[in-house]
């Protein structure tokens, strides 16, 4: 067994593997660039090595600094987390070169898989479902538009060597087609440094199941069950689970057998993910076909671990110190239901955009119960706009799938995240989604169920009760302080025992007397304990736990819980039938701008002062995390000035150009 290793990572998964290997007795070196001097897996490992400046060129993808590293401090092994180097032939070469061993696959593996033409190819020799497409190398746009009518639409564009959702465009018609496969060979390059596109079949009603595989070097190949990864955004994954509410034992049979044939076909061992695209509209669920494999740790397999009781990265590690699995197909037992949320730096009210900055605060739910969570961040520490926006990923365990979602509303709302926009409310409004909770998932199910963008989660009357009663409470509270200030003129005035709660434009009366709280005429239970200046309140009402962030905005109160915000106003009967005659503030029109709606990159600029736009055409190009975002005209008109021009750093909000006003 090795003595040491190096992470060749940062983040979440760095701290993961940190930790597995503490637990087995071996010392660890991270790697860091810059950006990541302070960072938690910096602290946690034995020894530490700055790699470089912060750009991922200059540090995490520099192979050359990263074998200096391991021959620096002795490291005998690599493990490469997830992405990064992680599915680079070259890099896991070099290792073998240097007599560094790599934790993970074999290079020719790698090599095999990484290619997702090649890879098809190779799946099909060995049996594998394929789904209808071209593999061959497309000259043009005029040559795409030929194969994606030939096969039929809708087709899907990928980039060849893509992964992570990167350079993929879905096209329904020719236009799209012609719109989209320039920008899918422009991502490929810029996030692969390789343009080469494919284009394949879009299967309709799709579910997105994965098979894990592990191997050792001695021929022994299992498959660990499936995660099933349908709830996508823009390709990339929302939410995991395992196993698949869709898959039956005879569907994991055959899947599973299929993805270790292909393994086994490529010489692979370690830990690997056989992704398969599964027609939803198939109930016989024959209908599945290879997409790609994963030659890594993949970001969901946490909920395999659950289920299975197996440590992935154990497991990995001693398969690349040459090591036989332990355990054979018939040992393997799933028990449970497992769910991951992946918790990122982005906003779901301002169109999922993208958020940087410092975590002002960051408290994340405690670990017991079922719940675990995955991170490597630290409150006063920085999304750096250099690297993944994922802040942590919290997964959940219990003996049902119904009793892992609600575990994951629960801990979400327990999540105490401040300085950065994030999509925790989100998350917690998908596990609440009536189809989500039904298991009737496909991977447009985002983009079916809210066209409109996110708003919150919808609120029933008994939330907004109980919400109506926190509020009463915290306003008695609030009050109750108030009069016990010194140096005030005359006697202190008692606190309040009735009040009028307008939460989300409706109004609630409520009374509080001791214990006792009564809301519109109706007893609620309620057992709460708050504290002015408390963040967080836990509540029993009506025998149930509810968990509410609280945060003071003015004269108003913001309630978070169960997936939304709500602006929560608490007065005394008096004084709330006299703010009705309040005047509000107008928010100012800003439909005359365009501005960029992300901190990026300006790559593209396609007006100029006084052209006349249309509705919906392509105003201007910003590049943020290496995605192509395309900004539209909202509405027609004629561009009086330009703000920016290509190749400006844009902060979130930056004016582009400016409108004649109607």
């Amino acid at each position: 067994m090795f003595k040491k290793i190096l992470i060749a990572n940062r983040g979440e998964i760095a701290c993961r593997v940190i930790r597995t290997a503490r637990k087995m007795g071996i010392a660890t070196v991270a790697v860091y660039s810059d950006a990541d001097a302070r960072a938690p897996h910096v602290r946690m490992a034995d020894e530490s090595v700055r790699l470089g400046p912060p750009p991922a060129s200059e540090s995490y993808l520099n192979a050359e600094l990263i074998i200096d590293a391991c021959k620096a401090t002795g490291a005998e092994a690599v493990h490469p987390g997830y992405g990064f180097l992680s599915e680079r032939e070259s890099f896991a070469k070099a290792l073998a070169d240097n007599g560094i061993a790599f934790i993970g696959p074999p290079p020719n593996a790698i090599a095999a898989m990484g290619d997702k033409i090649q890879s098809k190819k190779l799946a099909k020799e060995a049996g594998v479902n394929v789904v209808p497409g071209y593999l061959g190398e497309i000259a043009d746009t005029d040559e795409a538009v030929r194969i994606a009518s030939d096969i039929g639409y809708p087709v899907m564009m990928k980039a060849s060597a893509g992964g992570g959702g990167k350079g993929m465009r879905l096209a329904w018609s020719e236009k799209d087609v012609r719109e989209g496969f320039e920008a899918t060979k422009r991502e490929g390059l810029a996030s692969f440094g390789d343009d080469r596109v494919f284009i394949e079949k879009f299967i309709e009603s799709p579910r997105h199941i994965e098979i894990q595989v592990l191997g050792d070097q001695h021929g022994n190949i299992v498959y660990l069950g499936e995660r099933e990864c349908s709830v996508q955004r823009r390709h990339q994954k929302v939410v995991e689970e395992a196993p698949s509410p869709f898959v039956t034992a005879e569907m994991r049979k055959a899947m599973g057998e299929q993805a270790v044939a292909l393994a086994r076909a490529v010489g692979y061992y370690s830990a690997g993910t056989v992704e398969l695209i599964v027609s939803g509209a198939d109930p016989t669920g024959q209908s599945f076909y290879f997409l790609e494999m994963n030659t890594r740790l993949q970001v969901e397999h946490p909920v395999t671990e659950e289920v299975t009781g197996l440590d992935l990265v154990e497991q990995m590690i001693r398969v690349a110190a040459g090591e036989k699995l332990s355990f054979g197909q018939d040992d393997v037992k799933l028990s449970g239901w497992a769910i991951e949320n992946r918790v990122y730096a982005e906003d779901p009210y301002r169109g999922f955009l993208p958020s940087t900055g410092r975590l002002v605060r960051y408290q994340p739910p405690e670990e017991e119960d079922g719940v675990r969570v995955d991170d490597g961040v630290f409150e006063g520490g920085e999304v750096s706009m250099f690297y993944d926006p994922m802040i942590a990923k919290l997964i959940t365990y219990g003996d049902t799938r119904e009793e892992a979602i609600d575990r994951q509303i629960a801990a979400l709302d327990a999540f105490e995240i401040d300085g950065i926009g994030h999509n925790v409310d989100f998350l917690s409004a998908l596990m609440q989604h009536p189809r989500f909770r039904e298991g009737r998932l496909t991977t447009g199910f985002i983009a079916e169920e809210y066209p409109e963008g996110f708003t919150g989660a919808p609120a029933d009357q008994p939330l907004k009760r109980k919400l109506a009663a926190l509020g009463a409470l915290v306003a008695t509270v609030e009050a109750e302080r108030a009069r016990h200030i010194d140096n005030q003129l005359g006697q202190p005035l008692e606190a309040p025992t009735e009040w009028v709660a307008h939460i989300d434009g409706e109004d609630f009366e409520v009374s509080v007397q001791g214990d006792a709280v009564v809301v519109g005429g109706a007893d609620l239970d309620v057992e709460a304990d708050y504290i002015p200046g408390d963040r967080i309140v836990e509540a029993m009402i009506e025998g149930e736990p509810l968990t509410v962030r609280v945060e003071r905005k003015g004269s108003s109160w913001v309630f978070t819980t169960r997936g939304a915000r709500h602006s929560v106003r608490v007065l005394d009967p008096a004084t709330a039938a006299l703010a009705g005659y309040m005047i509000e503030k107008t928010p100012p029109d800003l439909s005359r701008y365009l501005l960029c709606p992300m901190p990026g990159l300006l790559t593209a600029l396609n007006v100029s002062e006084g052209d006349k736009v249309e509705t919906g055409q392509p105003l201007a190009v910003v590049e943020a995390m290496k995605m192509e975002n395309i900004l539209r005209a909202e509405k027609a008109g004629v561009v009086k000035k330009v703000e920016a021009k290509p190749g400006d750093s844009l902060a979130v909000d930056a004016i582009i150009l400016e409108f004649e006003a109607a």
